[in-house]
């Protein structure tokens, strides 16, 4: 159902970093790249991410509950996903772990522009 998700941003070259870096843990590169959005995933495949300037030329701002979960193949993933973003520059808003007991594993930052994002997996419960 879901194509992708668009976040926003003010400074889209040098933002785009931060999420080439955890597209490349994912396996995945930019599938469309344009002077004003980036797009990154598979055509065809898994819904991607995109980051793009305001179409109404207006700032771009973080939307207050609003979160995309990148989901991993397993627990050291979500561990390299964090790293990697808290390394680019993103800010720390959950240390990878359990959270729960029905096996879901994530961890949680923003990206430099303040969006928020979690990288997650799914484990058999002990």
């Amino acid at each position: 159902m879901i194509g992708y998700v668009t976040l926003g941003t003010n400074d889209l070259q040098s933002r785009a970093k931060f999420y080439d870096a955890i597209a490349k843990e994912l396996g995945f590169g930019r599938m469309m790249d344009f002077d004003t959005f980036i797009a990154w995933g598979e055509m065809g495949g898994a819904p991607g991410v995109a980051l793009t300037q305001p179409y109404d030329g207006g700032e771009a701002s973080v939307g207050n509950g609003t979160m995309v979960a990148l989901q991993a193949d397993r627990p050291e993933q979500v561990q390299r996903i964090y790293d990697i973003a808290l390394e680019q520059g993103g800010q720390d808003e959950g240390a990878p772990g359990p959270r729960g007991d029905d096996g879901f594993y994530a961890a949680y930052f923003r990206d430099l522009d303040g969006n928020k994002l979690n990288a997650f997996c799914m484990v058999k419960p002990e």
